[in-house]
């Protein structure tokens, strides 16, 4: 009889995280932060000193969809901040990638979002209005990211992407920062979400 391959992770926590069946009771928003501030977006092809991370990125996110809707519940600031926690598991893989991988990765992805949002208060699975809202700030700051430090002209980031409205990026830069800082503002930017539900 084969062994049967090994489907969980051990987490820095101690935790051991399911693949096939995460519970909330494993995920750690410590484990999320650290993962995510060493993940590196756009496959590491970009410009700087540090790698521009997916917990970089999702403070972006964050901060877009705060000013895409101002008056929005804390609870979907939060919902945006997490909106990659599950690549703090699966890493980070870029559209094409994706598609070839097929829908097993969408799978996958699905049900960490759903351990990870029953684990912080959040509905298992987001009202669909909210989850537009987080995939437009996504898309804004993935065109910042492109013309900023990936290397795209405006045109071309636009033709991926759409161009935002100049209210949404104004006064934002991208900086790239060490991994251990930016978990840490991940982590107390979670903290402050929470405690502000």
């Amino acid at each position: 009889m084969a062994k049967q391959a090994r489907a969980w992770q051990r987490m820095l926590s101690g935790r051991r995280l399911d693949l096939l069946d995460p519970t909330p009771m494993d995920v750690e928003i410590e484990d999320i932060a650290h993962g995510l501030a060493f993940v590196a977006r756009w496959n590491g092809q970009t410009k700087g000193d540090f790698a521009y991370s997916v917990a970089e990125h999702s403070l972006l996110v964050e901060t877009l969809f705060a000013r895409i809707d101002p008056k929005a519940p804390v609870k979907w600031r939060l919902a945006a901040l997490l909106h990659d926690a599950p690549e703090y598991v699966i890493g980070d893989m870029i559209s094409p990638v994706k598609a070839a991988v097929g829908p097993a990765y969408g799978e996958l992805d699905a049900r960490l979002s759903t351990a990870i949002h029953v684990r912080f208060g959040l509905p298992a699975v987001l009202p669909k209005t909210i989850k537009q809202k987080i995939k437009r700030a996504d898309r804004v700051s993935a065109w910042m990211e492109a013309v900023q430090i990936a290397g795209f002209s405006e045109t071309e980031a636009t033709g991926f992407f759409g161009r935002p409205d100049a209210r949404l990026v104004e006064g934002l830069t991208i900086r790239l920062r060490p991994p251990t800082e930016v978990r840490d503002d991940y982590t107390r930017r979670h903290a402050d979400l929470l405690a502000a539900l």
